[in-house]
């Protein structure tokens, strides 16, 4: 947060609530309400050798953290006070019948206006972990973004009784921009140019020694030898996935987007933006100076051969020992990054450990993958050159226009949210246009896309489906432009990614090596650079929802469609009515 000591940050938000929350350990009390107040605003912030202006959520970056407990209803009146637009998306969060708190401008809502209020209202049901929140306009989550912390009702099933959990720790990753980062996404789509890039990498809002005029804004995160630590790791950049590693420490993953999983140890992660990834770390490196310090690292993953923010974002973990002298070392910290950190292209270090992710599957917590299908869906995902348009100039590759799809459908949002619409008049399972095939076949990974014609159809396609149904859908790489892994995002649903690989998906042969028995279940899968993941969901939480990439500018160019659950025959399976106060457009 700004002004004030790095070891202190995201301390939650007051709350105005019916109970007090104080949770480090789990919580077993029965549900309240709990009630936040968010207000959008600008806030100037000193960065990397200037003053910036950067929007914020009650003048904190990154905002504020919002915990709660599993199974409680939650009301956040968000209130708009600079003269943009607005929403807020509550990352992972399932919604159940509550789409209208979900958040993406035009999906499920209409935005909240200068001045205007919107209250966020829905409970927080069978989940638990760490998940994230974030604005849904624009580019607005490039500041505007914070942590959701969900405290289970029952001990946490990877706690050892001799291995208490000490603490916890937000590692929240962010970017930082040389200017605001509307402009950014105004030029690009007036003129078809490429997307641009950050100036720096953050830790919990600080870049870090390696940076210009930063070696004061750099996180630190105190601990004390042989004890255990949470670390709540989330990708909260707006276009890249990450590495992150400690210096000659070993973490172990037990949860992915507040799923448990299969306990593993590694000795770094990767992390697509809007994934989360919860670690124990044990400080078991007894340092020689008791005042010692391990750098943590976080450096992009590089998939694509467009430009990409070539840096690294650095901080400290500092061991708190007894007798320490208390001398500020600040100046003599190392700024030598870690061994075990991977190179940026470390392609199979990123397949190794996202294979490695297992649901829990206990008795306690099921893995309950669909076995079988009702429903196939297999698109593409694209990143194409649209022809430029008569009388204008653009300025992408080849005098074109950067664009991005999903079967050749280029997602445009409505004046209206889509939601209202399906409310209103329903869509039908006939009405939704979105074809559940490539519009034709072709070596999708590899030949020569130079000679293709990647031009796009421009609307705003959906894929309905009746409530219940079972439905697989295959994210399928492209080489049109170039290949890249995508985090595709499923707003409303988790999933299970029941298979990945290389090259093209091949429906005969590659359903009978799935993983039906342990697959990870996620909100945000990483589709393999030139290759693809296959997710399974049951549709059971009726309403309009965002399927898209967690690119920024990806969804910006169009990489994005809807998923629609029609309401189920009994009223538990319906979607609820819009609230009073719900934004008009």
């Amino acid at each position: 947060m700004i002004n004030m000591d790095r070891r202190q940050q995201f301390l939650p938000l007051v709350l105005v609530l019916l109970l007090p929350v104080l949770c480090f350990q789990p919580c077993y009390g029965s549900s309240v309400t709990r009630r936040f107040r968010f207000n959008l605003e600008w806030k100037k912030v000193n960065r990397l050798c200037t003053t910036k202006r950067l929007l914020t959520v009650n003048g904190q970056f990154p905002g504020p953290t919002i915990t709660v407990n599993e199974g409680d209803d939650v009301e956040i009146k968000v209130t708009n006070r600079v003269a943009k637009n607005t929403t807020i998306h509550w990352h992972g969060i399932k919604q159940k019948r509550t789409g209208w708190a979900d958040g993406p401008a035009y999906v499920t809502q209409c935005p909240i206006g200068r001045g205007q209020s919107y209250t966020y209202k829905f409970t927080v049901a069978e989940q638990r972990g760490t998940l994230l929140w974030h604005a849904h306009y624009s580019w607005q989550r490039a500041s505007v973004y914070g942590a959701f912390i969900i405290n289970p009702r029952l001990p946490y099933p990877f706690i050892a009784p001799n291995r208490p959990i000490h603490a916890e720790i937000p590692i929240i990753f962010g970017e930082l921009w040389d200017k605001e980062v509307d402009d950014f996404e105004a030029t690009m789509l007036a003129t078809g140019a490429g997307a641009a890039i950050s100036v720096a990498y953050t830790i919990n809002g600080f870049p870090g020694p390696l940076y210009p005029c930063s070696a004061k804004d750099t996180y630190t995160a105190t601990v004390e030898y042989g004890k255990t630590y949470m670390l709540r790791v989330i990708n909260a950049a707006l276009g890249d996935e990450l590495f992150f590693s400690i210096a000659k420490h070993t973490l172990t993953v037990v949860e992915v987007d507040a799923v448990y999983t299969k306990p593993f140890t590694t000795t770094a992660i990767m992390i697509a933006p809007g994934q989360t990834t919860t670690l124990l770390l044990t400080a078991d490196q007894l340092p020689a100076d008791p005042t010692a310090t391990f750098v943590m690292a976080a450096t992009p993953y590089v998939t694509s051969i467009f430009p990409f923010d070539n840096s690294t974002t650095m901080g400290y973990l500092k061991y708190n020992t007894t007798g320490t002298s208390g001398k500020d070392r600040t100046r003599d910290l190392s700024v030598k990054l870690p061994e075990n950190l991977p190179k940026m292209e470390d392609t199979k270090f990123a397949t190794t450990f996202t294979n490695k992710i297992k649901s829990l599957a206990s008795s306690q917590y099921p893995c309950n993958v669909p076995k079988t299908i009702d429903r196939r869906v297999i698109t593409t995902i694209s990143l194409n050159l649209q022809d430029c348009p008569q009388n204008k100039t653009c300025t992408g590759y080849d005098g074109k226009m950067f664009m991005a799809s999903m079967n050749n459908q280029s997602f445009l949002r409505p004046s209206t949210s889509i939601l209202e619409t399906h409310y209103r008049t329903g869509l039908g399972t006939g009405s939704s246009g979105f074809p559940e095939r490539p519009l034709s076949k072709f070596d999708y990974t590899g030949g020569n896309a130079s000679t293709m014609n990647t031009n796009m159809e421009f609307g705003s396609r959906v894929i309905v489906v009746p409530y219940g149904t079972k439905i697989e859908i295959v994210l399928q790489g492209t080489n049109l432009l170039a290949p890249e892994n995508h985090p595709i995002h499923i707003h409303g649903h988790n999933f299970y990614v029941v298979g990945t690989g290389f090259g093209n998906f091949d429906e005969s042969r590659d359903p009978k090596g799935y993983n039906l028995v342990d697959p990870p279940e996620r909100n945000t899968v990483g589709v393999p650079m030139g290759g693809w993941a296959a997710i399974r969901i049951e549709a059971d939480n009726p309403g309009v929802w965002f399927v898209h990439c967690h690119f920024e500018p990806h969804t910006s160019w169009g990489l994005a469609t809807g998923f629609v659950v029609q309401d189920g025959p009994l009223p538990s399976q319906r979607l609820l009515p819009p609230p009073k106060d719900l934004p008009a457009c």
